[in-house]
């Protein structure tokens, strides 16, 4: 067995993090794997965004595309609540986010799209980052999005 693989496993026994499927793969593994491009449409700007593929980001695209209205959460993020929430199957037990992230808030339901740095939140499961237009993030109150599917990888 491969170090890496055999280190994998070892987090994966050691944790409970990560389930058996994933203990078999490496990073090599997933340079193949789908990324999905999406653009979020604020009036006339366009943020550009990547995200992952996981079983949360499939249920997300799936029901692209969307419009919602996006709003300031605690000077943080920009967030949007959905109608019915998303699956959370092989998804960790939360995440650090970094400015740019895109993640969903399993407990509430919500996308949340980071302009701020913010620490680890249970319950919160990355689905990927913007690429181009972060600046757009910065307005007050509320604004109508549309979230459209651009390309699969």
């Amino acid at each position: 067995m491969s170090n890496i693989k055999w280190f994998t496993l070892m987090l994966a026994l050691g944790s409970g993090a990560l389930t058996v499927a994933q203990a078999g793969t490496t990073a090599a593994d997933h340079k193949g794997n789908n990324m999905y491009q999406i653009n979020i449409t604020l009036d006339d700007a366009v943020i550009t965004a990547r995200l992952d593929d996981t079983p949360t980001v499939r249920d997300f695209i799936g029901r692209l595309p969307m419009t919602v209205k996006l709003e300031d959460y605690a000077a943080t993020e920009k967030v949007t609540y959905l109608p019915r929430k998303l699956t959370t199957e092989g998804a960790p037990a939360g995440v650090d986010p970094a400015i740019g992230d895109i993640a969903y808030y399993a407990p509430w339901g919500n996308i949340a799209i980071y302009y701020k740095d913010f620490g680890y939140s249970p319950g919160l499961i990355k689905l990927g980052e913007i690429t181009s237009g972060m600046a757009h993030l910065k307005f007050s109150g509320a604004k109508q999005a549309t979230i459209e599917l651009i390309q699969t990888n």
